[in-house]
């Protein structure tokens, strides 16, 4: 079983095909049961067939402990590329749009991450949270995304440290820019023509998830061309 966050648009929707279309067993999650719909519509019936939809807000406790109580083995994989963007000035940057950028991006990486470390750690589960090229420099207008990011960055890092002699693996994922509806939705004015699309993004990140019994590749970065 693999779990995809922010599976109903973007990456997370790509990663859902891709994986599909190879008979595994989904459980797929976004907020929205209607987008959640929707990306079902593009799966065969047979691919329909290995794949369960559960809505579910990951910045809420409760919500994440559900989604994972709907499985009755752990999980292989979790692949958490659920987030949102917010740009601009700082000093243009409304308050209300900060704080639920934080909620996005960090609240739920922490619910998710401490959901599954109470549950799982002594369990072969890879867990894969994709972040952003922004957690790896700072870049002008995008200061609070980058802030967010770096968060994140800090709390995978640590938590390696704390998961040192457990089977449960973080790897870290930083893709370059998507043309996805990321951007139309993040207030920044974009010409996305020459970015990577999802699929093409999706298709990277899933060939380098490949272990070996003895290794696996921690830290992944997509730049676009």
């Amino acid at each position: 079983m693999i779990v995809i966050t922010g599976a109903s648009s973007g990456l997370g929707a790509a990663l859902t095909q891709l994986y599909a279309a190879e008979d595994y067993t989904l459980l797929i999650t976004g907020r929205s049961e209607q987008k959640l719909a929707d990306v079902m519509t593009n799966l065969t019936q047979l691919e329909q067939a290995n794949v369960i939809t559960h809505a579910a807000d990951l910045c809420v406790a409760e919500d994440v402990s559900g989604l994972f109580s709907c499985l009755t083995a752990p999980p292989s994989s979790v692949i958490h590329c659920a987030g949102s963007g917010y740009f601009g000035p700082i000093e243009q940057q409304s308050p209300q749009a900060i704080n639920q950028l934080i909620n996005n991006n960090l609240t739920a990486s922490i619910l998710l991450l401490r959901e599954l470390v109470s549950r799982y750690r002594e369990h072969k589960v890879t867990v894969i949270v994709v972040m952003s090229t922004a957690a790896q420099a700072g870049k002008a207008n995008e200061s609070t995304y980058c802030a967010v990011k770096w968060a994140v960055k800090g709390l995978i890092e640590s938590l390696r440290l704390e998961l040192k002699h457990s089977p449960m693996k973080l790897i870290a994922v930083y893709p370059g820019g998507m043309a996805t509806d990321f951007w139309p939705t993040s207030g920044k004015d974009i010409n996305t023509s020459g970015f990577m699309t999802a699929t093409e993004a999706a298709t990277m990140l899933k060939q380098a998830l490949i272990a070996t019994e003895n290794g696996y590749v921690s830290d992944i970065t997509i730049n676009r061309g």
